[in-house]
């Protein structure tokens, strides 16, 4: 037998009115927010994962079936899964933070450098200059094949062609084999 509350918050979900995120927050909130505290000890995060959470019911309220879980079943699987996810994306972060000191970017001596390509930027002058600006943009200002697009006003299947066209002259430089 379904609470004659959980009914009143089922139907106003289903119609997607806004006072079932009251009755929830006033019904379940606590309870829900114990539930991420067990997998979160942060108290502010877990007050922002208790929100995600809330949000991610309204958006999918039309998906909740009564008949496959009570509603306290499926709002305990949403916030333990959005405490879950938090956890696992902070945890990434973290492993994708630089760590500088254990960097070799600035380590480089002059056995690493290539003598043949110092004068890169030398040849890339006896180049049309269309593609001068397409290999300077990508190489020398670090711009993604997309970026070089939208800055030079010229369309990516171009930008693609003539980073192509100039590549194969520089090789013809530097290989002329």
């Amino acid at each position: 037998m379904i609470a004659p509350i959980e009914q009143e918050i089922v139907g106003l979900l289903k119609h997607g009115d806004k006072k079932a995120l009251n009755l929830l927050y006033h019904h379940y909130a606590d309870t829900l927010l114990g539930v991420i505290s067990k997998v979160i000890t942060d108290e502010d995060l877990a007050q922002d994962v208790l929100q995600e959470s809330f949000i991610k019911v309204w958006k999918k309220a039309k998906s909740y079936d009564p008949s496959k879980a009570k509603l306290f079943t499926w709002l305990y699987r949403i916030a333990y899964n959005t405490a879950i996810d938090k956890v696992r994306s902070l945890s990434n972060k973290e492993n994708k933070e630089v760590q500088i000191e254990v960097s070799n970017v600035y380590k480089i001596t002059a056995e690493g450098l290539n003598q043949d390509v110092m004068d890169i930027k030398k040849h890339l002058k006896s180049l049309d200059p269309k593609y001068q600006i397409v290999l300077n943009a990508l190489f020398f200002e670090g711009m993604t094949q997309q970026e070089a697009s939208d800055e030079l006003n010229i369309p990516l299947g171009t930008i693609k062609s003539r980073l192509k066209i100039g590549l194969r002259e520089l090789k013809k430089i530097y290989d002329p084999e």
